[in-house]
């Protein structure tokens, strides 16, 4: 028989193992979610709470070199040296071999510091009085790595150097305009420095580890991950003409009082630049300020007459007209649609061939011969030269010109359009059209970046568009002889002959357009000049452009520089002279 007295224990016990039942089961439960359900995320966990940053491993950002791999910019690594006030005091040092250590003085120290700081010893002593905070006082940046070992022989823990990187442009302006410049976080900012980022970054790495309790690391736990230095960016552009054109436009800008001046040399078989100069450009090293921009890639202006030749193309690629075609043309016409067009020299009525009229660069008669053909036509054929799109190079910003289209042009645009008016280009562009010419009729597109240089060796080639047949062998044969005609028999033949060259020629004068009226600035013009040699074998373009030139307003201030340009441009790659002289030069005028 079960009495009370027996039940009362019992009942104790089997709670009491009930309640025992039920905290194993809560920690089992427990175990279960930290050991199996939520393992991965309970070791991450502890790992990353006994896992320390070890330090940043930098990679240094790629060099810019030119087509023979002369540096143009390039990472240079300089230091930051500061001191911890809280811990400047006597210190024993051991140099070299010595046996017994040196006692360090901050006297002592203090004049090491200035030695290897270029500083006086008052200054170092100022700049610790100084200290912003009680354990960071700065001392000097700029410093270079032969004065940071200087620095850290000295031996006391209290100086501590940081390096810093910092992009050096070993020709200063020279292609400062193309190849651009990084801010002082060495952030690209402008030119090929931005275009070509992906190329140049580097990724840096990082050494971690894992530590112990008492702060020891953790035997086998040291991981590091490398940096990759940035990709070497190679250009097309010859460093060395790159500087002579350079001066030499600067030179012409003074000489003629123009606001601005460019040189674009294109090597006719491949569409490479070779040269993108302007005046005024950046120094890279200095550019606090710059825009960033190229004025060269990014300004569009009316061609002028350098785009006769292209009307004078399409009219004979249509099959349309001949270089012996002619037409009657006095110096001023109206004609039936109200439009008038005159040429910039007064004249009674010629009977022109159309090299007569690219020879005497006549409005009137280039005109007559380009209406020859629809403006939807001509717009198709503007469009097939290259107006109205960005070059293959797409510099930054680079601009497309204006083109509108045929339908929407008036009366005069009709007439204009046939001679460089009524729509702008940019340099590059009239370069690219004067390369078809150059080139058997073939368009190359220009290019100025040659190759990315990863820093494992790999070469990535930019994508660059297949040549494109523009003009039939004939026609451009035709062009050439045309174009060469002008250089002889033109008004400035005489300054820009280079002797033992045929050279082919085309000058250009524009009025100056004026963004406070919407229209033309009175007697004010941009004056240009493009063209190749030899004319027997073109090897190169050569493009001179000015911006309002004050001392001579004609193209014949551009004239000039044309001819240092291809002469220098023929000595530099040693071009052979001409083999065979011109043939027999086109009439102007038909019989």
């Amino acid at each position: 028989m079960t009495t009370r007295a027996t039940r009362t224990p019992r009942r104790r016990t089997s709670v009491a193992l009930l309640l025992i039942f039920a905290i194993i089961a809560a920690f089992t439960i427990r175990l279960i979610d930290i050991q199996v359900v939520k393992a991965d995320e309970y070791t991450d966990a502890f790992r990353n709470a006994r896992l320390a940053q070890g330090s940043v491993l930098y990679g240094t950002r790629g060099e810019i070199v030119d087509m023979d791999g002369a540096v143009l910019a390039s990472t240079s690594v300089e230091y930051e040296t500061m001191l911890d006030p809280s811990i400047v005091k006597d210190y024993e040092v051991y140099y070299g071999d010595d046996k017994e250590p040196t006692i360090v003085t901050w006297e002592m120290a203090r004049a090491k510091i200035a030695a290897a700081t270029d500083m006086t010893e008052a200054e170092v002593q100022t700049a610790l009085e100084n200290a912003p905070s009680p354990q960071w006082a700065p001392v000097k940046s700029g410093l270079t790595t032969q004065q940071y070992l200087d620095l850290r022989a000295i031996g006391v823990p209290y100086i501590a150097s940081v390096p810093t990187e910092k992009r050096v442009y070993q020709n200063g302006a020279v292609g400062g305009n193309i190849i651009g410049f990084t801010g002082s976080d060495g952030a690209p900012l402008a030119g090929i420095e931005l275009m070509e980022d992906a190329c140049l970054s580097a990724t840096n790495g990082a050494t971690t580890y894992e530590v112990g309790g008492s702060g020891e690391i953790i035997p086998g736990s040291l991981e590091t991950k490398p940096a990759v230095d940035g990709g070497t960016v190679q250009l097309t552009l010859d460093a060395d003409l790159q500087w002579y054109m350079q001066q030499m436009i600067t030179e012409e800008v003074g000489i003629q009082g123009a606001k601005y001046g460019s040189v674009l040399v294109v090597e006719s078989k491949t569409g490479k630049i070779r040269a993108a100069a302007e005046y005024d450009t950046v120094d890279s090293n200095n550019a606090v300020g710059a825009s960033g921009t190229s004025k060269l890639f990014n300004d569009q202006k009316e061609p002028g007459s350098t785009f006769k030749a292209v009307t004078a193309a399409m009219i004979m690629q249509e099959r349309v007209a001949t270089p012996m075609t002619s037409v009657w043309a006095s110096g001023y016409e109206t004609f039936e649609n109200g439009a008038a067009v005159g040429d910039a020299f007064s004249h009674e009525s010629y009977h022109y061939t159309l090299a007569g009229a690219l020879i005497d660069s006549s409005n009137v008669a280039v005109s007559k011969f380009g209406t020859m053909l629809s403006p939807e036509k001509r717009y198709e054929w503007l469009q097939k030269f290259g107006i109205g799109e960005t070059t293959n190079v797409n510099f930054l910003g680079e601009s497309v010109g204006v083109l509108h289209p045929a339908e929407n042009w008036d009366n005069q645009t009709i007439y204009a359009s046939t001679f460089g008016q009524s729509f702008t280009v940019t340099a590059p562009q009239v370069a690219s059209a004067y390369q078809i010419f150059a080139n058997g009729g073939v368009k190359q597109p220009l290019q100025l970046v040659e190759s990315c240089t990863g820093a494992d060796g790999t070469v990535v080639k930019p994508d660059v568009p297949e040549p494109e047949r523009i003009l039939d062998e004939d026609v451009a044969a035709d062009m050439s002889l045309m174009i060469e005609n002008v250089a002889e028999q033109g008004g400035v033949a005489d300054l820009i002959r280079v002797p033992g060259y045929r050279i082919a020629a085309k000058t250009g004068t524009a009025q100056t357009y004026d963004p406070a009226t919407g229209g033309y600035k009175a007697n004010v013009y941009d004056t240009s000049i493009v063209g190749f040699a030899p004319a027997d074998d073109p090897e190169y373009v050569v493009m001179i452009s000015l911006e309002e030139p004050t001392r001579v307003t004609s193209s014949t201030a551009t004239a000039p520089a044309f001819q240092k340009a291809m002469t220098q441009v023929l000595k530099n790659y040693r071009v052979m002279p001409s083999e065979s002289p011109l043939p027999e030069l086109l009439p102007k005028f038909a019989e």
